[in-house]
């Protein structure tokens, strides 16, 4: 059955190509704060803090919300950042009750189990969201998991599907992970294996179509089979792997910081310390066929189509 779909984020890595599988068989609408000339979709510069949210699902009859809008990088604003995370997911939830919306898609994070070590070896959907006050972007999403879990207390009628990715690549994919890939050497933690958990761009989409299309319920880890440790990287992209005891790498990070030559204060060292390694047994069996490929699979599928990584010299 057809639906009628509004996408928060609409215009960002994971919303366009969204807007494109979605639309051939449903009435897609879209809001973002990036300004689009020649949209062939109804389109809406619109923040997802405004007041205009009611309005346009009325306006359009939306059933199914997918809300991808995030802060994915810390900008110089923490209050904004804030506001638009957490009070914009606040505003999307009350605009979806207000409008009797049947369905949401929220894209939270792996992130949102935080980076601590007590960590177990894998995480899965019964383990606590401890999130890392240190990190914005944790922080923001254990905070909106918060506030999803009161809403389907408050209003169940309002299904919710979380998904928790863990790291996304594709084709073209650049992020926070793809630079540290990008240098010409990997730095390690002494005692760390730091295992990062991949899941293809595509998958990710698969999910959520059949997510929207089947108004499927729960929370879901989304990664790839298996994970690849620093070391595992840093061999296969052939670069050398610096490996420093923890109080030497804070300092580096402090005095980087103190100097303004490093965007990163000493905090950030759990975040290649004690990184969430995600369960996908429950996706596996929900999402029957999904994902369709390992996160070792995923890692060699984003270097076949960035070649230069593989260059040292670069």
């Amino acid at each position: 059955m057809a639906h009628n779909i509004l996408i928060t984020g609409s215009q960002g890595y994971i919303g366009k190509r969204l807007v494109t599988v979605l639309k051939e068989h449903h009435t897609v609408v879209g809001i973002d704060i990036v300004p689009t000339e020649g949209a062939d979709y109804p389109y809406y510069q619109v923040d997802v803090r405004s007041n205009q949210l009611v309005e346009l699902i009325r306006q359009h009859e939306i059933t199914h919300v997918v809300h991808l809008a995030s802060i994915l990088q810390p900008s110089n604003n923490p209050e904004r950042d804030y506001d638009i995370d957490v009070n914009g997911t606040k505003n999307v939830l009350q605009a979806c009750v207000i409008t009797g919306v049947e369905h949401l898609t929220v894209t939270s994070s792996g992130a949102a189990y935080g980076y601590h070590p007590d960590n177990p070896e894998w995480l899965t959907e019964q383990h606590t969201l401890r999130g890392n006050d240190e990190f914005a972007y944790s922080r923001h999403k254990r905070l909106i998991e918060e506030l999803l879990s009161q809403y389907r207390e408050q209003f169940p009628k309002l299904k919710q599907l979380v998904l928790r990715p863990g790291t996304v690549l594709g084709k073209t994919t650049k992020n926070q992970i793809t630079a540290l890939f990008n240098k010409p050497r990997l730095v390690a933690i002494k005692g760390s294996a730091s295992p990062f958990v991949f899941i293809w761009d595509e998958d990710v989409l698969a999910i959520i179509l059949r997510g929207v299309e089947d108004s499927k319920e729960g929370r879901y880890n989304l990664a790839g089979d298996g994970a690849l440790t620093l070391k595992e990287i840093a061999q296969i992209l052939n670069k050398p792997l610096l490996t420093l005891p923890a109080w030497l790498l804070k300092l580096a990070l402090r005095l980087g910081k103190l100097t303004r030559l490093g965007r990163y204060g000493p905090e950030q060292i759990n975040f290649l310390r004690y990184r969430p390694v995600l369960s996908n047994t429950l996706l596996k069996e929900q999402f029957i066929n999904l994902p369709t490929k390992t996160s070792a699979e995923v890692f060699a599928y984003y270097l076949a189509h960035n070649q230069e990584l593989l260059d040292n010299d670069k």
